[in-house]
Formats: structure tokens, C-alpha cells, sequence
């Protein structure tokens, strides 16, 4: 199709008014991005330097608020300690009194036994002095003292200290306590001193 030379030239004008608009429109877009990106890194880079500027504020007086706080725990921690030690100290001293006043008696019954007269018969001395064994006895026993059997018994070197050997001919005896040499001592917890004992030994 044949175009006047007149219209063909308005065609044209109007392309270029077209694809000029159509650049604008393109470039408007990339503009307003880098103009956003430049105010967003303006913004993060301002808002990370009001941040590191409070740290460096902000940091000595936590380390000194730290440090501060860690000298108060530890004598916290250190009057603690000297206040249950000396509690312990206190509860320790009530319980060795109670337990001397528990022994009173037993030191009360003792005077008595020896109070017999010099011209008394030894009887009546023992007959007292096995009274005073006896309540002895039971004082440790409220205690929870009691004594370690032994005589009969089979060596046990946790509760036996073997101080003397004797052979014996029947095979059941060794290795058996044959004699009680010093009486020992324990509690549920512990041994508070083994019998010093003397041990059979088969001979060979």
C-alpha cells in the first residue's frame, strides 16, 4: 500500500514520540530502584554505626558491672561457707557434751566400785566393775557403737588386725580368729578401730 509522502512522515514523528516515551517508562523504574538501594544502604549503614557506637558505650560498664557482681558472689560464697563451718563447729562441740554428760554415770558407777573398802573381798570390785562395763556398754550402743565379733569368726582383714599366728591341727580353725587380743570398735558407716586378734594357721 502507497503512503502519501506527507502522512509517511507524521507516521514516523509518532514512532519517535513512541519509542521516546517507551525509553522514559524503562528508565524510570531503574532510577527509582537506585535511588531506593542508595537511601537502603544509607540507612543500614547509619543504623550498623548507632549500633557499634553503643557497644563501645555500652561495653566497659557491663565488663565493670560483671566483674562487680562476681566480686560480690564470691564473698557471698565466702561467709557462707565460714558461717556453716562454724555452725558445724557449734553443732560438733553440743553433740560431744551431750554425750559426756551420757558418761557421767558410767564415771559415777566406776567411783563407787572403787570406793569398796581395802579390807572388802575382790568379788564385790568385779562385781562393780563388770556393772560399769556393762552400762559402758550400753552408752556406746545408744550411739550406735558396737563391738566387731571376732572370737570364732572367720579373719577379715577390713574388721581384724592380725597381730599373732597359732597352728592348729583341725582344718576348720584356719584362717579362723582363735583370740580376741584387743576388742574393736564400729559403726554402720565405719570401723573405728579393727580388734587386734589372734588367727589360726594349719600347720603343713
Amino acid at each position: 500500500m502507497n503512503m502519501p509522502e506527507d502522512n509517511f512522515e507524521e507516521f514516523m514523528d509518532a514512532e519517535e514520540i513512541n519509542g521516546e516515551k517507551k525509553q522514559e517508562r524503562s528508565e524510570e523504574p531503574a532510577a527509582l530502584e537506585n535511588e531506593l538501594d542508595k537511601n537502603g544502604a544509607g540507612e543500614e549503614n547509619g543504623s550498623e554505626g548507632d549500633v557499634d557506637a553503643l557497644e563501645s558505650e555500652a561495653l566497659p560498664s557491663l565488663i565493670e558491672k560483671l566483674k562487680n557482681d562476681l566480686a560480690a558472689s564470691r564473698a557471698d560464697l565466702y561467709n557462707y561457707r565460714q558461717r556453716v563451718e562454724r555452725e558445724r563447729a557449734k553443732t560438733r562441740k553440743l553433740i560431744a557434751e551431750d554425750k559426756i554428760a551420757e558418761f557421767l554415770p558410767v564415771l559415777d558407777n566406776l567411783d563407787r566400785a572403787l570406793a569398796v573398802p581395802e579390807d572388802g573381798s575382790a568379788k564385790d570390785v568385779l562385781i562393780g566393775v563388770r556393772m560399769v562395763q556393762r552400762q559402758f556398754l550400753t552408752v556406746l550402743e545408744s550411739s550406735e557403737v558396737t563391738v566387731i565379733p571376732s572370737e570364732g569368726c572367720l579373719f577379715d582383714p577390713l574388721l581384724h588386725d592380725a597381730v599373732e599366728t597359732e597352728f592348729v591341727e583341725d582344718a576348720d580353725c584356719d584362717g579362723a580368729v582363735l583370740c580376741d587380743l584387743l576388742r574393736g570398735y564400729r559403726t554402720p558407716e565405719r570401723v573405728l578401730r579393727p580388734s587386734q586378734v589372734r588367727v589360726g594357721r594349719l600347720r603343713i
